[in-house]
Protein backbone atom coordinates (compact mmCIF):
# COMPACT_ATOMS: atom_id res chain seq x y z
CA UNK A 1 0.00 0.00 0.00
CA UNK A 2 1.03 3.37 -0.96
CA UNK A 3 2.25 5.93 1.91
CA UNK A 4 0.04 8.66 2.25
CA UNK A 5 -0.13 12.25 4.12
CA UNK A 6 -3.18 13.40 5.31
CA UNK A 7 -4.49 16.43 2.87
CA UNK A 8 -6.17 18.72 5.28
CA UNK A 9 -8.89 19.23 2.58
CA UNK A 10 -12.56 17.94 3.85
CA UNK A 11 -13.84 14.95 2.43
CA UNK A 12 -10.62 14.24 -0.09
CA UNK A 13 -8.86 11.52 2.05
CA UNK A 14 -12.40 9.82 2.76
CA UNK A 15 -12.28 9.89 -1.28
CA UNK A 16 -9.31 8.68 -2.49
CA UNK A 17 -9.66 5.79 0.51
CA UNK A 18 -9.72 1.75 -1.03
CA UNK A 19 -9.10 -1.31 -0.46
CA UNK A 20 -5.09 -0.74 -1.72
CA UNK A 21 -4.98 3.37 -1.42
CA UNK A 22 -4.92 4.62 2.32
CA UNK A 23 -6.16 7.91 1.13
CA UNK A 24 -4.96 11.52 0.71
CA UNK A 25 -1.96 12.67 -0.84
CA UNK A 26 1.02 10.09 -1.33
CA UNK A 27 3.89 10.72 0.43
CA UNK A 28 7.16 12.02 -1.18
CA UNK A 29 5.57 12.87 -4.39
CA UNK A 30 4.72 16.13 -6.47
CA UNK A 31 1.54 17.46 -7.36
CA UNK A 32 0.17 19.70 -9.71
CA UNK A 33 -3.49 21.84 -8.98
CA UNK A 34 -4.77 23.66 -11.81
CA UNK A 35 -7.35 25.12 -13.35
CA UNK A 36 -8.63 28.48 -14.33
CA UNK A 37 -8.04 31.40 -12.08
CA UNK A 38 -10.47 31.67 -8.51
CA UNK A 39 -11.56 28.38 -8.50
CA UNK A 40 -9.62 27.34 -4.91
CA UNK A 41 -6.33 26.41 -5.92
CA UNK A 42 -4.62 28.53 -3.34
CA UNK A 43 -7.18 27.65 -0.54
CA UNK A 44 -6.47 23.98 -1.42
CA UNK A 45 -2.71 24.47 -1.11
CA UNK A 46 -3.06 26.71 1.96
CA UNK A 47 -4.90 23.73 3.73
CA UNK A 48 -2.18 21.03 2.93
CA UNK A 49 0.30 23.63 4.17
CA UNK A 50 -1.64 24.68 7.52
CA UNK A 51 -2.49 20.55 8.04
CA UNK A 52 0.85 19.45 8.02
CA UNK A 53 2.04 22.34 10.55
CA UNK A 54 -1.05 21.33 12.88
CA UNK A 55 0.67 17.89 12.86
CA UNK A 56 4.29 19.27 13.27
CA UNK A 57 5.27 18.54 9.74
CA UNK A 58 7.09 21.70 8.88
CA UNK A 59 6.43 23.57 5.35
CA UNK A 60 8.69 25.65 2.76
CA UNK A 61 5.85 28.29 1.06
CA UNK A 62 6.93 30.25 -1.44
CA UNK A 63 4.60 32.61 -2.51
CA UNK A 64 4.69 34.79 -5.88
CA UNK A 65 1.61 35.71 -6.43
CA UNK A 66 1.32 37.96 -2.64
CA UNK A 67 3.42 39.54 0.00
CA UNK A 68 3.56 37.83 2.96
CA UNK A 69 1.17 39.88 5.01
CA UNK A 70 -1.12 39.31 2.29
CA UNK A 71 -0.70 35.37 2.60
CA UNK A 72 -1.66 36.06 6.33
CA UNK A 73 -4.85 37.18 5.75
CA UNK A 74 -6.13 34.89 3.43
CA UNK A 75 -4.92 32.09 6.34
CA UNK A 76 -6.75 33.77 8.69
CA UNK A 77 -9.50 34.23 6.29
CA UNK A 78 -10.08 30.64 6.04
CA UNK A 79 -9.04 30.13 9.77
CA UNK A 80 -5.51 28.80 9.19
CA UNK A 81 -3.75 30.96 11.62
CA UNK A 82 0.61 31.06 11.09
CA UNK A 83 1.64 33.47 13.00
CA UNK A 84 2.51 30.54 15.73
CA UNK A 85 4.41 28.40 13.05
CA UNK A 86 6.16 31.97 11.64
CA UNK A 87 7.65 32.38 15.47
CA UNK A 88 8.61 28.80 16.32
CA UNK A 89 10.29 28.65 12.58
CA UNK A 90 8.32 25.69 10.82
CA UNK A 91 6.85 27.39 8.71
CA UNK A 92 9.29 28.88 6.28
CA UNK A 93 8.38 31.46 3.49
CA UNK A 94 10.65 32.87 0.63
CA UNK A 95 8.56 35.88 -0.38
CA UNK A 96 9.14 37.62 -4.15
CA UNK A 97 6.64 39.77 -4.28
CA UNK A 98 6.37 42.08 -0.91
CA UNK A 99 8.59 44.90 -2.52
CA UNK A 100 6.25 45.01 -5.43
CA UNK A 101 3.22 44.85 -3.73
CA UNK A 102 2.78 46.43 -0.16
CA UNK A 103 5.45 47.07 2.55
CA UNK A 104 8.46 44.95 2.82
CA UNK A 105 8.46 42.00 4.77
CA UNK A 106 11.20 41.90 7.60
CA UNK A 107 13.61 38.90 6.57
CA UNK A 108 14.69 36.59 9.41
CA UNK A 109 15.89 32.89 9.45
CA UNK A 110 13.14 31.77 8.04
CA UNK A 111 11.18 34.31 6.11
CA UNK A 112 13.74 35.62 3.06
CA UNK A 113 12.81 37.70 0.35
CA UNK A 114 13.68 36.80 -3.24
CA UNK A 115 12.76 38.42 -6.60
CA UNK A 116 9.93 36.90 -9.37
CA UNK A 117 12.05 37.84 -12.31
CA UNK A 118 15.77 36.00 -11.18
CA UNK A 119 14.70 32.49 -10.86
CA UNK A 120 18.86 31.94 -9.91
CA UNK A 121 18.03 33.61 -6.33
CA UNK A 122 14.95 31.79 -6.13
CA UNK A 123 16.21 28.51 -6.08
CA UNK A 124 19.79 29.02 -4.28
CA UNK A 125 17.27 30.05 -1.15
CA UNK A 126 15.17 27.23 -1.92
CA UNK A 127 18.00 25.30 -1.61
CA UNK A 128 19.08 26.19 1.50
CA UNK A 129 16.44 26.77 3.12
CA UNK A 130 15.28 23.11 2.43
CA UNK A 131 18.70 21.81 4.02
CA UNK A 132 17.30 24.12 7.21
CA UNK A 133 13.87 22.19 7.35
CA UNK A 134 14.58 18.74 6.44
CA UNK A 135 16.77 18.87 10.17
CA UNK A 136 13.50 19.66 11.71
CA UNK A 137 11.81 16.72 10.47
CA UNK A 138 12.65 14.18 7.83
CA UNK A 139 9.16 14.42 6.23
CA UNK A 140 7.84 18.10 5.58
CA UNK A 141 5.33 20.12 2.79
CA UNK A 142 6.18 22.30 0.47
CA UNK A 143 3.68 24.55 -1.53
CA UNK A 144 4.96 27.06 -4.58
CA UNK A 145 2.22 29.41 -5.29
CA UNK A 146 1.93 30.49 -8.05
CA UNK A 147 4.11 28.95 -10.80
CA UNK A 148 1.66 31.72 -13.15
CA UNK A 149 3.42 34.91 -12.36
CA UNK A 150 7.17 33.37 -13.15
CA UNK A 151 5.90 33.11 -16.60
CA UNK A 152 5.07 36.56 -16.94
CA UNK A 153 8.39 37.52 -15.60
CA UNK A 154 11.03 35.23 -17.18
CA UNK A 155 11.20 33.38 -20.18
CA UNK A 156 9.41 30.09 -20.52
CA UNK A 157 11.56 27.33 -20.82
CA UNK A 158 13.50 28.80 -18.02
CA UNK A 159 10.98 28.47 -15.74
CA UNK A 160 9.87 25.00 -16.41
CA UNK A 161 13.76 24.24 -15.66
CA UNK A 162 13.02 26.41 -12.14
CA UNK A 163 10.07 24.14 -11.23
CA UNK A 164 11.69 20.87 -12.24
CA UNK A 165 14.88 21.74 -10.20
CA UNK A 166 12.32 22.50 -7.44
CA UNK A 167 10.15 19.47 -7.57
CA UNK A 168 13.61 16.77 -7.68
CA UNK A 169 14.85 18.95 -4.87
CA UNK A 170 11.82 18.95 -1.85
CA UNK A 171 11.57 14.88 -3.30
CA UNK A 172 14.95 14.20 -3.15
CA UNK A 173 15.26 15.77 0.32
CA UNK A 174 11.99 13.39 1.79
CA UNK A 175 9.57 16.31 1.09
CA UNK A 176 6.30 16.56 -0.69
CA UNK A 177 5.56 19.17 -3.09
CA UNK A 178 2.84 20.99 -3.91
CA UNK A 179 2.74 23.67 -7.29
CA UNK A 180 -0.02 25.37 -8.57
CA UNK A 181 -1.38 26.97 -12.11
CA UNK A 182 -3.61 28.54 -13.58
CA UNK A 183 -4.53 27.16 -16.51
CA UNK A 184 -4.17 28.48 -20.19
CA UNK A 185 -1.54 30.89 -19.03
CA UNK A 186 1.15 29.30 -20.56
CA UNK A 187 2.01 28.12 -24.14
CA UNK A 188 0.25 24.69 -24.23
CA UNK A 189 3.50 22.69 -24.95
CA UNK A 190 4.48 24.43 -21.60
CA UNK A 191 1.43 23.02 -19.74
CA UNK A 192 1.55 19.85 -20.73
CA UNK A 193 5.45 19.82 -19.63
CA UNK A 194 4.41 20.72 -16.06
CA UNK A 195 2.21 17.96 -16.04
CA UNK A 196 4.89 15.58 -16.77
CA UNK A 197 6.96 16.57 -13.87
CA UNK A 198 4.52 15.62 -11.01
CA UNK A 199 3.16 12.38 -10.04
CA UNK A 200 -0.52 13.96 -9.05
CA UNK A 201 -2.47 16.20 -11.04
CA UNK A 202 -5.63 17.55 -9.31
CA UNK A 203 -7.73 19.81 -11.51
CA UNK A 204 -10.45 22.93 -10.11
CA UNK A 205 -12.91 24.16 -12.36
CA UNK A 206 -15.12 26.11 -9.40
CA UNK A 207 -17.60 23.13 -9.47
CA UNK A 208 -15.75 19.97 -9.37
CA UNK A 209 -12.46 18.63 -8.46
CA UNK A 210 -11.03 15.99 -10.43
CA UNK A 211 -7.93 13.30 -10.24
CA UNK A 212 -6.61 13.21 -13.54
CA UNK A 213 -3.71 11.59 -12.30
CA UNK A 214 -2.37 10.15 -8.81
CA UNK A 215 0.01 7.67 -7.90
CA UNK A 216 -1.62 4.88 -7.06
CA UNK A 217 -5.02 6.04 -7.52
CA UNK A 218 -7.78 6.14 -10.41
CA UNK A 219 -9.33 9.37 -11.94
CA UNK A 220 -12.28 10.38 -10.16
CA UNK A 221 -14.56 13.67 -10.58
CA UNK A 222 -16.54 15.04 -7.40
CA UNK A 223 -18.09 18.50 -6.55
CA UNK A 224 -16.92 21.19 -4.01
CA UNK A 225 -17.69 24.62 -2.67
CA UNK A 226 -15.34 26.85 -1.07
CA UNK A 227 -16.76 27.66 2.72
CA UNK A 228 -15.24 29.75 5.46
CA UNK A 229 -13.39 26.53 6.27
CA UNK A 230 -11.98 26.24 2.94
CA UNK A 231 -12.63 23.56 0.46
CA UNK A 232 -14.99 21.02 1.27
CA UNK A 233 -16.06 18.22 -0.91
CA UNK A 234 -20.09 17.82 -1.00
CA UNK A 235 -21.81 15.19 0.99
CA UNK A 236 -18.39 14.33 2.66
Amino acid sequence: MIACIESGISGFDKLTHTDSFVGGIPENSATLIYGPPKTGKSVFSNQFCYHGLSNQEPCLYITTNNGLEIFKDNMNDFNLPVDDYLTNKSLYIIDTMSEILEKRSEPSENIVLSEINNPTDLMVKIGSRVNNIRKQNPIFRSVFNSTTPLFAYNESMLIVRVIKAYLMRIIEAGGTPFITYNEDSADPIVETMLKSMVDNIIRLDGEELKIEAMKGFGRISFPYKITEKGIVLQDF
